[in-house]
């Protein structure tokens, strides 16, 4: 199961942990309007055919987040369904008070 935790405690994680994945799971259009820094972009639609050759690390910690914290929560499924151990979902980037990139 994927782990559930809040925007403060992703971006605790992302300012004290190294070597993670911020996995952004909206489509190209969204990303373009406004990411967050560093995110790399698989829209939930394409992530059961790119997570392979995109996160080759199942053992990787991946933070996933969306718009609202739906598709996130289908995403963390998919890849913990896939194998994936260290899944974070912190829901959607219209919660998220840091910093954003256009």
């Amino acid at each position: 199961m994927p782990n559930l935790i809040t925007a403060s405690e992703a971006k605790q994680m992302l300012d004290e942990q190294q070597g993670y994945v911020l996995l952004d799971v909206r489509t190209e259009q969204e990303y373009a309007e406004g990411h967050i820094p560093g995110a790399l972009l698989i829209p939930n639609t394409e992530l059961s055919e790119k997570a392979a050759d995109l996160l080759p690390d199942k053992e990787q910690t991946i933070l996933v987040y969306c718009r609202s914290g739906r598709r996130s929560a289908e995403a963390a499924r998919t890849l913990a369904d896939m194998g994936y151990t260290q899944v974070y979902d912190f829901g959607g980037i219209i919660d998220w008070p840091y910093e954003i990139e256009k």
